[in-house]
Formats: C-alpha cells, sequence, structure tokens
C-alpha cells in the first residue's frame, strides 16, 4: 500500500510539474522566449514595480530611447499605481507576474487564475485601461493545468538570463555587463529585475543591474539594436518567419490555398468552431467500396452517413511557419483536437441532421496520435485512388510543413495516406 501511494504521488508530480516544464522549458511549445529578429531585442523587467528603482529604471530606458516590458506584482502594482501610469505613459508594455511572487507548482489551478492572473489582471486594467494579456509565471514555472491559460495570455519566458537578482557589488555589476554583452543578440528576451524584494534576491541588485544596463544598452544601441517591447518583438518574429518562404514558395502556396478555400466553398464544408479554425466538416454518405471496420467493433458501409473531416489547410500552414520544429507542430495539431473533439460530441448530440450519423471519416498523411483519440487508423486499399491522394498529400506536406522539401525525403516511409475514422458511438463515450 505505502508503495502504491509512492508511486502515485510520484506520477502525480510527474504529470503536474515535470511534465509542463519539459514541455515549456525544452521543446518551447505554447510559450515564447526568443525572436528570428535580427536587429531587435526585448528587455523584460520582473518583481516590480519599486519604490525606488522602478523610477530609476524609468529615466534609464527614456535615456537610451528604449522600450521595455514589465511583468509586475498584483501586490506591488496596487501600491504603486503611479509607476505602473508611468510605464503605460511612456509606451512599455505591462505585463503579468501573478499577485505575488508564488511557484505555480505549489498553488492549486484555480488559486492561479482567480486570485494571480485575474486579480492582477483587474488591478492593472483599473489603472491603466488596458487588460494585460502576457504573462510571465514566477521562475518560468507553470503546472499542468496552466496550459488552458493560453487560451487567454501570451506566456512569455526568456533566452537570456544573468543571473541578476545576486548582483551585490561592482564586480558583479561588471560580469552582468560583459554577459549581457556577450549573450545578447536580434531577438533576444533578456531577463532582469527591477526589485530585489522576492525569495532569494539580493535587496540591492536592482541598483547594480541598472549599472550594467546603462553600459550595455548605450555599446548595442551604438551597433544598430532596437529595443522593443515583447508583442512588438512577436509580430517582427511573425514577420520574419514569413518573409524566409521563398517567392516561389509564397507564389505557390498562396495559389493552392485560393484554388482550396474554392474548393471548400464548392463542397460546402463548415467549421467546427469558428473560434478554432482547425478542422472543416461536411456531411455525406460514405462512397468507398470496401467497409471500414473500426477497433471498436462498429463498421461503415456504403451509404451510410458520415461526416467527413477536413484539416484547414490554411490554418495548417499558419501553424507550420509559426512551428520552429516537426516535434512543436505536431504538439499543435494534437492540442487542437483535443480541444475539437467535444465539441464534435456536441453536434451529434444536440443538432437534428446529425442523429443518423454513423461515424466520423477523413484520409490525411498526417495521422500519427490519431489512435489516442478514439480513431481507427487504416491502410487505403491500392488503387489509382490511392495513389493520386498519396501524390496530392505529399504536395500539401510540401506546402504546410515548417520543413518543406526536406520532411518529403526524411522517413519517407511514414508519409503514407491513411483512412481515419471514429464511431459515432465511440465518440459519445469517450467524450
Amino acid at each position: 500500500m505505502e508503495e502504491k501511494i509512492f508511486w502515485g504521488c510520484i506520477l502525480g508530480v510527474t504529470i503536474y510539474m515535470l511534465i509542463p516544464f519539459v514541455i515549456t522549458r525544452i521543446i518551447r511549445f505554447g510559450v515564447f522566449s526568443e525572436a528570428r529578429t535580427p536587429d531587435a531585442m526585448a528587455l523584460t523587467f520582473d518583481d516590480g514595480p519599486h519604490p525606488k528603482y522602478t523610477p530609476q529604471l524609468l529615466d534609464l530606458l527614456k535615456k537610451h530611447d528604449a522600450k521595455a516590458t514589465f511583468f509586475v506584482l498584483g501586490s506591488m502594482a496596487e501600491r504603486y499605481p503611479d509607476l505602473i501610469q508611468r510605464m503605460h505613459e511612456e509606451g512599455h508594455q505591462v505585463g503579468i507576474h501573478n499577485y505575488t511572487h508564488k511557484t505555480n507548482w505549489l498553488l492549486f489551478p484555480w488559486s492561479v487564475r482567480t486570485d494571480h492572473l485575474y486579480r492582477t489582471a483587474d488591478i492593472v486594467e483599473k489603472i491603466i485601461g488596458v487588460r494585460p494579456d502576457y504573462y510571465r509565471p514566477p521562475w518560468g514555472i507553470i503546472n499542468f493545468f496552466d496550459f488552458g491559460l493560453r487560451k487567454k495570455f501570451h506566456i512569455i519566458l526568456w533566452s537570456v538570463m544573468v543571473s541578476d537578482w545576486r548582483s551585490k557589488d561592482m564586480r558583479d555589476a561588471r560580469r552582468m555587463r560583459d554577459l549581457l554583452l556577450k549573450k545578447c543578440k536580434g531577438g533576444s528576451v533578456v531577463l532582469l529585475h527591477d526589485s530585489g524584494e522576492t525569495l532569494g534576491a539580493v535587496p540591492e541588485a536592482p541598483k547594480y543591474m541598472l549599472i550594467a544596463l546603462d553600459d550595455v544598452l548605450a555599446k548595442l544601441k551604438s551597433q544598430g539594436m532596437k529595443f522593443v517591447r515583447v508583442d512588438e518583438l512577436m509580430e517582427m518574429d511573425r514577420q520574419e518567419r514569413a518573409a524566409k518562404e521563398s517567392l516561389g514558395k509564397r507564389i505557390m502556396v498562396k495559389t493552392f490555398l485560393w484554388y482550396d478555400n474554392l474548393v471548400h466553398k464548392i463542397i460546402g464544408t463548415k467549421y467546427i468552431d469558428p473560434a478554432d479554425p482547425f478542422l472543416k466538416f461536411r456531411v455525406r454518405r460514405y462512397q468507398g467500396k470496401h467497409p471500414i471496420h473500426l477497433d471498436d467493433g462498429e463498421t461503415i458501409k456504403r451509404g451510410d452517413p458520415i461526416i467527413e473531416l477536413h484539416l484547414n489547410n490554411e490554418e495548417l500552414h499558419r501553424l507550420g511557419v509559426s512551428a520552429r520544429s516537426t516535434t512543436q507542430l505536431s504538439v499543435q495539431l494534437i492540442r487542437s483536437m483535443q480541444g475539437l473533439m467535444p465539441k464534435l460530441k456536441e453536434m451529434l448530440e444536440k443538432d437534428p441532421d446529425l442523429q443518423r450519423i454513423r461515424g466520423l471519416y477523413g484520409i490525411s498523411i498526417i495521422h500519427r496520435g490519431a489512435k489516442r483519440f478514439g480513431y481507427s487508423v487504416i491502410d487505403l486499399p491500392s488503387g489509382l485512388f490511392t495513389a493520386l491522394t498519396r501524390i496530392y498529400l505529399k504536395f500539401l506536406l510540401f506546402v504546410v510543413h515548417p520543413q518543406g522539401r526536406e520532411r518529403l525525403t526524411t522517413k519517407s516511409e511514414l508519409l503514407e495516406p491513411k483512412i481515419i475514422a471514429i464511431s459515432r458511438a465511440e465518440v459519445l463515450r469517450r467524450y
């Protein structure tokens, strides 16, 4: 019994703490920490505002014509609303860093939302009239349930950290200056602190951070570096990624997506959820010559009414451009499916036109992970249709995939179109 409790605790800790750490800090999924912009970077400051150091920092930023992002504690914003107002008036971005500096690992999911994020957002909005939606969790740590925050907040981490909160003297200031000059580059998101009043920080540390930062701003600015807000850097990053596509591919992509949208208008597909345009559908009768035998024992036969699923290729291309890797793209697709399956169930239950539907059906080259959602993954019968489908879907993958042509030659044996299907009964049972 004690052993089961022990392993249960280990499993709980792994799910609640360690898995989110790996996903956000190693895979970098669901967070923003660095851009591909060559001549701009973002300075970010946590734990403030502080009555002594934040005004000095704002003066320094004004001196160098630099913009920054402040991830403020709600408790400090309440005490020093004039500093929050000054940040906003001087063109800086105000984000959230919880109400107090407590790690999300030690908070209940509902406490993170109500006692920290929403409470702090309310405080900031009351001061500046703008509701903040950029969030940096204390120590950059989130729990498993915090992934849901991405619907309302951009989660921001960093790419450059120099342990400025430990600074005690001028030697540390020089060390910090040298590290910043060495590490900072275009696209960097720099983590600094304008308060030394949180756990583990040296109270006077911001004094030495300001000394180092003065030199760094002067040096980097002389080299042509611009200092922008996080939201501005993210937009620059998006534009930079889009611009890197070759002109030929951009023309091909635009033409293909125009044609694809035209086809979908003709055949009458609809969004499952207009707020999440990842998946489209239409109702039709199954026309395949061979019945589809599903893993749950159900069978879809020729003439059966089905929901035919279509990935939104425009959304796939957008995800492909923004994804840094195949892994990140796969994770994004899985998360979209997780959100849409309950909505599919709701449609099947409530829409009177869908009461006779036998199941959901689609053909895709992107089928890894489908079984985890209850879908059966079935080989297409050999023939001309399968050959043409293979050619079309490989072309589609070339268009939407972040690695384009390279992906078509890497493990090409895995790029085989499959039928993915799930019965109505399985959707209702599982979701």
